[in-house]
C-alpha cells in the first residue's frame, strides 16, 4: 500500500493545474513523456537498489562508481530538496487547516504539524511505515474514486452528458498554446513525479528490501499510468482547460464541482491535506536516512551518526531542524533566503536523476562482470534506453533555459552544485592524502 500511495503527492492534486494552463489538452502528452522518464529511472534505480540495498540509495551507488564527490554531490543535493519540501509541505498544510480554524494562525499549525512528525520519526521506524500505510490507503482510496467518477462522466451517465472530444480538441486543438505550452506542462508534470526516490530508501529498512524494492519498481508502470496520465485525461476532457477554477481551485475540485459533487472543495481539501502531510513524514525520514548514510560513509558531520533504538535520532533532528528553518526563512525572507531554496529544489530532482543514469551505466557493467547474480531486477533495452533516459533529462535542463523563472532555478541549483561538488573533491582529495 505504501508503494502503491507514494505516487501520488500534492503536486498531482494541486500543481497540476498550471501545467494544465499551459499545455491545454495536450498535458496529457506531456504526463506520458515525463511518465515514460520516470519509468525509465525508475527502473535504473530499482535494478541497482534490488542488487546492493542501502538507506543512502543512488548516494552510496554513486560515491562506488564514480567517487566520493559524486556520493556527496547527489546525496546532499537530495537532502536539501527534501528538508525544504518538508517547509513547503508544512507551510501548505497549515494553511489548509487555517482556512478552516481560521481563529488559530497557520503558523501554529506549521509548528504542530513539524513537531509532530518529527517526534513519531524519532520513535521507530514502524511509525513511518504506519503513518504511510493510512495516508497511503486514503490517497488511493481518493484517487480511484475520483477515476471511477470521471469514467462516469465521460460517459454520460450522471446526467450532464457526455462531453466528447469537445473540451480535448474543440478550444483551440489539442496543442492550442504550442511548443512553448507543452514545454511548459513538460516541467510541471516532471515536478509532479518528483520523491517517488523515496520507496527504495524505505525498502532498505524493510524485511526482505530485494523483493520489496523489485516489487515497488515492477508496478511503478501501471500505477503511473493510470493514476497520473489517466487522471490528468479524464480532467481535461472533462472541463475546459481555459476555466480559471482550474488553477484557482485545482483540477480535482474543478471536476468534481462540474460534476455536481457536494462539498467537492471541502473533500479535496482534506485530500490535498493527507498527501501533504504524508509527502512531509516520508521526506523527513528519506531525507534524515539520507543524511544518516552519507555521515556513516565520512561524507558528513560525524555528530548525526548517533543512532537510538534502530533509528538515526540526530540525523532526524538535523533533517527537521533545516525544514523549520526553511519555514521561517519562508515568514521573514520569502523573497529572498526562501525563493533560493525552493528554487534548488526544482532542479534538484534532475541532477539526481542524471546520476542515476551515469551511475546505472556504470554499475551494470561492473555486476555483469563481477556479480551476475545479482542483477534480479534488470534496466530494460541497456545500455540504450539508459543513453535515452540521460538525453531527456538534459533536454529538459536545456529547456529551463528558456524562461526567465526556469533559468532562476538553474542558476540557484548551479550555485548549489558547484559548492557540493568543490567540497565534495575537496574531501575527497583530503581522504586520498590521509591514506598515502
Amino acid at each position: 500500500m505504501i508503494a502503491l500511495g507514494g505516487v501520488i503527492g500534492a503536486g498531482l492534486f494541486v500543481g497540476s493545474g498550471a501545467g494544465i494552463a499551459a499545455a491545454g489538452p495536450a498535458i496529457i502528452l506531456a504526463f506520458t513523456l515525463s511518465g515514460l522518464l520516470v519509468m525509465l529511472i525508475m527502473r535504473m534505480l530499482g535494478e541497482m537498489s534490488a542488487a546492493r540495498p542501502a538507506s543512502g540509495s543512488f548516494s552510496v551507488h554513486a560515491e562506488k562508481e564514480i567517487g566520493p564527490w559524486a556520493g556527496i554531490t547527489a546525496g546532499w543535493m537530495y537532502w536539501v530538496m527534501l528538508c525544504c519540501g518538508v517547509a513547503a509541505e508544512a507551510t501548505a498544510a497549515g494553511k489548509i487547516v487555517n482556512g478552516w480554524i481560521p481563529g488559530v494562525s497557520a503558523w501554529v499549525w506549521v509548528g504542530l504539524f513539524m513537531v509532530f512528525f518529527c517526534a513519531s520519526n524519532l520513535t521507530a521506524v514502524k511509525n513511518f511505515g504506519e503513518f504511510e500505510f493510512w495516508f497511503a490507503a486514503i490517497k488511493v482510496a481518493a484517487i480511484v474514486a475520483f477515476l471511477v467518477l470521471g469514467a462516469l462522466g465521460v460517459a454520460g451517465v450522471l446526467g450532464h452528458g457526455s462531453p466528447g472530444t469537445t473540451n480535448l480538441t474543440g478550444q483551440g486543438g489539442f496543442l492550442p498554446n504550442g511548443v512553448s505550452g507543452l514545454i511548459v506542462g513538460l516541467l510541471a508534470s516532471v515536478f509532479a513525479y518528483g520523491g517517488l526516490e523515496t520507496v527504495t530508501i524505505a525498502a532498505a529498512e524493510s524485511d526482505d528490501p530485494k523483493r520489496n524494492v523489485a516489487n515497488a519498481v515492477r508496478t511503478a508502470v501501471w500505477r503511473i499510468a493510470v493514476f497520473y496520465i489517466g487522471s490528468m485525461a479524464l480532467v481535461v476532457t472533462l472541463v475546459s482547460w481555459k476555466d480559471p477554477s482550474v488553477v484557482e481551485n485545482g483540477p480535482y475540485v474543478t471536476v468534481l464541482q462540474h460534476l455536481g459533487v457536494p462539498g467537492a472543495g471541502t473533500i479535496m481539501e482534506a485530500v490535498v491535506l493527507v498527501a501533504l502531510l504524508s509527502a512531509m513524514n516520508a521526506n523527513i525520514y528519506g531525507s534524515s536516512r539520507m543524511a544518516y548514510s552519507l555521515v556513516a560513509r565520512g561524507q558528513g558531520p560525524k555528530a548525526l551518526a548517533k543512532v537510538s533504538g534502530g533509528v538515526p535520532r540526530a540525523a532526524v533532528l538535523a533533517s527537521c531542524l533545516f525544514g523549520f528553518g526553511a519555514v521561517l526563512a519562508s515568514k521573514f525572507w520569502p523573497d529572498t533566503v526562501f525563493t533560493w531554496l525552493m528554487n534548488t529544489t526544482g532542479v534538484a530532482i534532475l541532477v539526481v536523476w542524471f546520476f542515476i543514469c551515469v551511475v546505472q551505466l556504470k554499475m551494470r557493467r561492473r555486476l555483469e562482470r563481477e556479480a551476475p547474480e545479482l542483477l534480479t531486477v534488470r534496466m530494460w533495452g541497456y545500455p540504450y534506453l539508459t543513453w535515452v533516459a540521460m538525453a531527456a533529462v538534459a533536454g529538459i535542463l536545456a529547456l529551463m533555459t528558456t524562461t526567465e523563472g526556469n533559468r532562476e532555478q538553474l542558476y540557484a541549483a548551479g550555485v548549489l552544485v558547484a559548492l557540493l561538488i568543490t567540497a565534495g573533491l575537496v574531501k575527497q582529495r583530503k581522504d586520498a592524502a590521509a591514506v598515502r
